[in-house]
């Protein structure tokens, strides 16, 4: 049997086979331009049309992406923050965790596995 997916295709449905680019080397590179170019189109979309604003900040073009970026990154440093704070210990919980026990060697099937 090969590891190579576009020989045998046919196994896969449509999707996924409409998919398959994506796991070719160089397809992060496209995703992330692709994404920039669009990014860059919706922004240039905006002065197409005129905006009824609740507040004079929203009428900044761009405002929206740069408010989700910030408030994105705040998020994500804080989740940082919170979890300095109630992290734990790994044997937080001792002897009484469920994964402390210690698995009895006759259960194990444990044999020679070395590589040749």
């Amino acid at each position: 049997m090969t590891n190579n997916p576009d020989e045998n295709s046919d196994q896969y449905p449509a999707l996924g086979r409409a998919m398959m680019w994506v796991d070719k080397p160089g397809s992060g590179n496209k995703i992330f331009w692709g994404l920039a170019v669009a990014c860059v189109v919706v922004f240039l979309l905006e002065f197409t049309y005129k905006s009824y604003n609740s507040f004079d900040i929203e009428g900044v073009p761009g405002f929206y992406g740069i408010f989700g970026f910030v408030m994105f990154s705040a998020l994500v440093f804080a989740s940082k923050a919170l979890r300095a704070l109630i992290k734990r210990p790994e044997d937080y919980y001792g002897d009484k965790a469920v994964d402390r026990e210690e698995y009895p060697d006759e259960g194990l099937e444990k044999g020679d596995h070395h590589v040749e």
